[in-house]
């Protein structure tokens, strides 16, 4: 029996009946070693002894590494099949540590995609654990968790933050300096100008282009109105041009624009895509088969093998679709910092279409397969064809333009709309050099906007631009912020909360190069050049903790706690000044004299807000209260002796005074009042639910018994 090792117990099984009864298949659920928390400063690491790493098997991984060891010694052969990244290779490494195998001999194999012909293959071709990647993964453990012990204990010292990171705090920063930004802005007023011309039955919208040849800003109301007074109730067409223009496809998805896609089209969160995709990757079961739907999903390449094109997306173009409609594969400018170590996001066979892959899985794994299948069978198909249409008006130095277009080539197109791009219309027929009146006009005021507030997607396009962070952290990163408290998310929309903030303030004044993206990327470039063999371990090491460690020991001197702001007021206890002071659940008013002094002053509860009306039920004042939810609803002031209550929502009228409404015929406590049913308004004892009695009443407003 030979054994093979994978990261996902998902893959066990899938894996497990391409090899056959000879080969078993166990996981080991991710990393099993990480740093430990012994030695100075709890970092894991002997600074003094060449930067020395101490690893400890995570306690949560305990059971697992015995079942490994136990398989492991019966088994002939021990194969290591982690992810093909850093992280996988690290992880390899580690087992082979754990388990007493040669990291000279042992087989390691990479595939890229969970398929019967990528398996075998990856067995016939083994290769070895890669020691190039593990220092390079090494010296990016060891760097975040000096950092992130040293910042995080500060910081949670000095001013109660909960962490910080060599990516969390410099993605942490954008998304900070965005909020600023939006906080600062002031709106500017500007005016646009329509106008609309008839020729016969037909009208056309245009806006106003150049004023005398230039581009100009219409500032207010009365520029709006002196420019429309040069209009003399007719435009002449001066140009009518048209072109064609090719429209190339876009290039395969990567991470980051799988995630910045998958939220434009369907509001998905970077983690709920990743999560998805994950499940895609790992196999589902297509008509009768456990197979992976797509290829390895931790990418920065936009590139394509020659296999797929060749193999599936050209024959399957050709019978599908026919030679007009086969392109060929696209290359894209490389991106800072970008590995291409792996291809593009694709599907691993065109035969399984979306529509196929629909009826087996989910809804959400539906959509995101296609999203990934298009993008890259699209791409390998010829360009669509438009034929753009310009016309330009002018009148008395006014210039109005217009654009149409008429599709003459759907090209990659064809496989679906784009519902995110602009529907251009066609233009009417036109004659150059005729007069057309105007039979409207339309002046229309604005203001500049607030840059708009960053998304989930948009933080992961500016990770991936700015090289902060690498594909497989920028979902995590972003959760990570979340849990922190640092940020909030509401429907992909991220706003920094006060506590990011205030961090990243203290931050930026006092390690100004650890929330800097150039420090960041510089950072995984380094990385970059341990992996390639051009930079050592060491090296590294000692170009980063020097520098870092000396900055720091000099901010701690003069790092103290932000003060407490004074309250003007004063402890009615001892007579020291209240401050306000800042805690664990939020801020709070205490004694400046602490720990001699011990008194917190309790907050006030909120006023009651008296309905007007007594309590149905015990006769007290009914008043307003709000749920967990902050949803208002009516409630008895007795509670929790008396529990009701009363939906506010449903009170669209106004209250009407009970001295005014005539007794209840059947319980003599309760007043009729006007209540709206679903369908009919009726008369209702305002003792309900005690008493139940109703007048009913007809669509003409008189009770049913007076007709």
């Amino acid at each position: 029996m030979k054994l093979v090792i994978v990261e996902s117990p998902k893959k066990c099984d899938t894996i497990g009946r391409y090899l056959g009864q000879d080969y078993k298949v166990m996981a080991s659920q991710g990393h099993v070693r990480d740093l430990s928390t012994r030695g100075k400063g709890g970092l894991g690491i002997d600074v003094n002894d060449n930067f020395k790493p101490d690893f400890e098997i995570n306690p949560d991984r305990s059971r697992i590494i015995h079942e490994l060891e136990a398989n492991a010694r019966r088994a002939d052969e021990v194969i290591l099949a982690t992810d093909p990244d850093r992280e996988g290779e690290a992880i390899s490494w580690h087992l082979a540590q754990i388990l007493g195998l040669d990291v000279a001999t042992t087989k390691r194999l990479q595939f890229h995609e969970i398929t019967r012909p990528a398996i075998l293959e990856a067995l016939k071709n083994p290769g070895t654990i890669d020691m190039k990647l593990v220092e390079s993964q090494e010296t990016r453990r060891m760097c975040d968790r000096i950092i992130g012990f040293k910042l995080s204990s500060l910081l949670k010292n000095r001013m109660g933050s909960k962490s910080a990171g060599r990516v969390q705090s410099a993605t942490l920063k954008m998304i900070v300096e965005n909020d600023k930004e939006i906080a600062e802005f002031v709106p500017e007023e500007y005016w646009t100008i329509e106008v609309t011309i008839k020729d016969g039955n037909r009208k056309l919208k245009l806006a106003l282009d150049r004023v005398d040849g230039k581009q100009v800003t219409i500032v207010n109301e009365n520029h709006a109105d002196a420019l429309l007074s040069r209009l003399q109730g007719k435009l002449h067409l001066v140009d009518l041009s048209s072109s064609v223009k090719s429209i190339p496809s876009r290039l395969p998805l990567t991470t980051s624009t799988m995630q910045q896609e998958a939220y434009q089209r369907y509001h998905f969160s970077t983690h709920k895509t990743q999560s998805i995709a994950q499940r895609l990757y790992e196999g589902m079961d297509i008509n009768g088969e456990h197979v992976g739907l797509i290829t390895y999903i931790r990418t920065d390449s936009t590139r394509l093998s020659p296999d797929f094109y060749q193999k599936h997306a050209k024959p399957y173009i050709l019978e599908t679709y026919g030679p007009q409609y086969l392109g060929f594969v696209k290359e894209g400018k490389k991106i800072v910092n970008a590995q291409d170590a792996h291809e593009a996001i694709r599907p691993t066979g065109t035969h399984r279409t979306p529509d196929l892959v629909a009826k087996f899985v989910g809804a959400d794994e539906a959509k995101l397969y296609r999203l990934i299948y298009e993008r890259a069978l699209a791409s390998c198909m010829s360009d669509k064809k438009e034929e753009v249409t310009t016309a330009v008006f002018e009148a008395n130095g006014l210039t109005f333009k217009v654009v149409g277009s008429r599709t003459l080539f759907l090209g990659h197109e064809i496989l679906s709309k784009d519902p995110d791009k602009e529907v251009l219309k066609e233009l009417p027929p036109l004659t150059k050099g005729a007069d057309y009146p105007i039979v409207d006009t339309h002046k229309e005021q604005k203001f500049t906007k607030a840059p708009a507030r960053y998304t989930e997607a948009k933080i992961v396009k500016l990770m991936e631009e700015e090289g902060i962070g690498r594909p497989s952290t920028y979902a995590s990163t972003i959760q990570t912020l979340q849990k922190r408290g640092y940020i909030s998310s509401k429907g992909g929309v991220v706003t920094p909360t006060e506590s990011g903030i205030r961090t990243i303030q203290v931050l930026d004044k006092y390690f100004p190069k650890i929330v800097s993206a150039k420090y960041t990327a510089e950072m995984e470039t380094k990385l970059d050049e341990i992996e390639e063999g051009k930079l050592d371990r060491l090296t590294a090491m000692n170009e980063f903790y020097g520098p870092f460690i000396e900055h720091f020991e000099k901010v701690s001197k003069k790092m103290y706690k932000d003060p407490d702001e004074p309250t003007g007021r004063f402890c009615p206890v001892c007579g020291a000044p209240l401050l306000n002071k800042r805690g664990r659940y939020g801020t709070f008013v205490a004694c400046g004299n602490y720990p001699k002094c011990s008194y917190i002053e309790k907050k006030e509860p909120a006023p009651v807000e008296k309905v007007g009306r007594p309590c149905p039920v015990c006769g007290k004042d009914l008043i307003k209260r709000k749920d967990k939810k902050g949803r208002p609803f009516i409630a008895c002031i007795g509670f929790p002796t008396c529990t009701y209550v009363e939906s506010i929502s449903k009170r669209t009228q106004p209250e009407e005074d009970t001295g005014n409404l005539r007794i209840c015929p059947s319980c003599g406590k309760g007043h009729l009042k006007l209540k709206h049913g679903k369908k009919v308004d009726f008369y209702g004892c305002t003792n309900f639910p005690k008493c139940r009695y109703v007048e009913w009443i007809s669509e003409k407003g008189k009770k049913k018994d007076e007709k």
